[in-house]
């Protein structure tokens, strides 16, 4: 039986476990992991591959990954990703949804952490690019702007952040502009170089080439 994002996003088990994973992480003093982040990192997944070109099907199934990646955080965030395809394969499978289904959505889930994983197929590239270029202001949960570590900094900078698509180029591009007072261009390459990394060998594997600038600064 097919099962649907909406379906997903409405699932309170699901939600109670993003949330929960979200409050693990405020008290360690991590950016903001919550539903929000679920379902920005679930579109922007799905934009991805429904703007290169897949079907309905494999961006349905890119944004149920986006929504569930990050509830193994609920456990804890060492190992999360993995934690987290374990927990999506036993929801997923009482749930209804086709094995072969689950085992897309699980993978992606499990291979979206820079320090363990990569892109595997086209699920997981959508899946990590989504998730690391949600970076921005209100992620920070951190009240004190005294206490922020590089991680804060570096959201709070952030004034916008935009992702395009050139599907005749085959181009992934995200556009940051940053407020230099408080993080400079070379603080944030400092900080996600491995993100950005992994962003561009998931774009190579959807065929696509990975640019990134700051403050009109090419990256990458």
């Amino acid at each position: 039986m097919e099962i649907t994002y909406s379906q997903i996003k409405n699932n309170t088990e699901i939600n109670l476990l993003i949330e929960k994973g979200n409050q693990v992480l405020r008290e360690l003093g991590y950016t903001e992991h919550s539903r929000k982040h679920a379902a920005k990192t679930a579109e922007t997944a799905a934009m991805i591959l429904k703007e290169l070109g897949y079907g309905k099907h494999k961006v349905e199934l890119a944004r149920i990954a986006g929504y569930m990646h990050d509830i193994g955080n609920s456990i804890n965030r060492t190992d999360h990703a993995h934690t987290g395809g374990v927990l999506a394969y036993g929801i997923l499978k009482e749930l209804g949804m086709p094995l072969e289904d689950v085992l897309t959505v699980t993978s992606a889930i499990g291979h979206h952490d820079e320090a363990t994983g990569t892109a595997v197929d086209e699920v997981s590239a959508a899946l990590i690019l989504a998730d690391k270029s949600d970076v921005r202001r209100n992620r920070v949960q951190n009240p004190y702007p005294a206490k922020f570590d590089a991680h804060d900094r570096v959201n709070y900078a952030v004034l916008s952040c935009k992702m395009t698509i050139d599907k005749e180029k085959r181009i992934i591009s995200v556009q940051i502009e940053l407020d230099d007072t408080i993080c400079t261009v070379m603080d944030y390459f400092e900080i996600f170089l491995k993100r950005m990394v992994m962003c561009r060998k998931a774009a190579e594997k959807l065929q696509c080439r990975f640019k990134l600038s700051a403050n009109g600064n090419k990256l990458c």
